[in-house]
């Protein structure tokens, strides 16, 4: 898994790492039980003091990862044992933990205040990097360089619409990404998803208290969401990845056109300045489709609950936050030093003086709508 471990710098995948531990989803699934026992109170469902008594026992309740990873095996997941510990804690108000839910109940919410979480650095990152590539656009807006199709010399363009492009692709990316998250919901529909034992009511606030958006109805076994930002999130790693190639091959030693403001050097060969920012997005980003493609595999749950399907999803999505974060955190951390050569981008021309006005105005076209966007 990316998101643990002696690789998870290096993929850049630490910032989004952080927001995924087993601690984060302890807190997570902790603060679902405490929303849900005080959205319960306050349709009469529970006694507001036993709402706060659970609130507390939360706040106060030490609980080991290993532990509970071990005690979730036999019922399939975490929310079982930990809601036995909390009931425990909670004492006499006991009665007032998971009021009128079901385990998916939990593990839904939970799941998607981690994305929300995690979202926040990725999309820094995602926003960062089209920044830098927006910033190299405008400088080298008249930058000549050729252009190549099918990795051949084709006519001229200039360098600042090839990273205009780069910013109009990540921008796209990141504008897709943020609505996908916004738009994920509470989960709350009791044991077969029809609210048996609570109402709709509750689920609104329980909604409201969380900061999500209202379910309309459960969606236990219709994961359209999930598969939505799992697309969402593959297509932001493509776009890094994107960007991140065409960094690998501009910065050939035959080409030489831009380089690494810090690049990685080679245990054997102490003349190599490789573009190791560029190449540990592309790593990190080359990990997304298959995490995709088994996040959408995993869309048919059976019947009311998912047997298999449902719990094929936990350490998937948050496997693809982290390596989707990680390749945008390293393209932001190679595009933000980026060294451009523009007498290099000369030479390599074939046209002696090339024309490229339309290049310079597509750029002028793409930077003026972007700011346009942030306004």
């Amino acid at each position: 898994m990316t998101n643990s471990g002696l690789l998870t710098p290096l993929y850049g995948a630490d910032a989004v790492a952080e927001r995924l531990t087993d601690e984060a989803w302890i807190g997570a699934l902790l603060a679902v039980e405490v929303a849900l026992s005080r959205a319960a109170a306050r349709h009469g469902l529970v006694a507001g003091e036993d709402a706060e008594r659970v609130a507390a026992a939360a706040d106060g309740l030490a609980v080991d990862p290993d532990a509970l990873a071990r005690a979730a095996v036999e019922g399939g997941n975490p929310v079982i044992p930990l809601v036995r510990l909390l009931r425990e804690a909670a004492g006499a108000a006991g009665s007032a933990v998971h009021p009128g839910a079901t385990s998916q109940d939990v593990m839904d919410t939970a799941l998607v205040l981690l994305v929300r979480g995690a979202s926040g650095p990725l999309l820094g990152d995602l926003r960062g990097a089209a920044d830098a590539a927006a910033g190299l656009a405008a400088t080298h807006r008249d930058t000549p360089m050729m252009a190549r199709t099918l990795a051949q010399q084709a006519l001229p363009t200039t360098f600042g619409l090839v990273a205009a492009g780069w910013a109009a692709g990540l921008d796209a990316a990141a504008r897709d990404l943020a609505s996908r998250v916004a738009l994920l919901p509470v989960q709350f529909g009791g044991a077969a998803g029809t609210l048996a034992g609570s109402s709709p009511a509750v689920a609104d606030t329980l909604a409201e208290l969380l900061g999500l958006a209202p379910q309309g109805v459960p969606w236990h076994t219709e994961r359209t969401r999930i598969g939505a930002l799992a697309g969402a999130l593959g297509v932001a790693a493509g776009a890094c990845a994107k960007v991140a190639t065409d960094v690998v091959l501009l910065a050939q030693t035959e080409v030489g056109e831009v380089s690494e403001g810090a690049p990685g050097d080679s245990s054997s060969m102490p003349h190599k300045r490789n573009p190791i920012a560029a190449v540990t997005a592309r790593a990190s980003a080359r990990r997304a489709p298959g995490l995709v493609a088994t996040l959408l595999a995993a869309m048919d749950h059976e019947h009311q609950r998912g047997a298999g399907p449902w719990h094929a999803e936990w350490g998937t999505l948050t496997d693809l936050l982290a390596t989707t974060g990680g390749a945008a955190a390293r393209l932001r951390t190679g595009l933000a030093g980026l060294k451009v050569h523009p007498d290099a981008m000369r030479r390599n021309l074939t046209t002696p003086d090339p024309d490229t006005g339309h290049a310079a105005a597509l750029v002028s076209r793409i930077l003026d709508a972007r700011a346009g966007d942030a306004r």
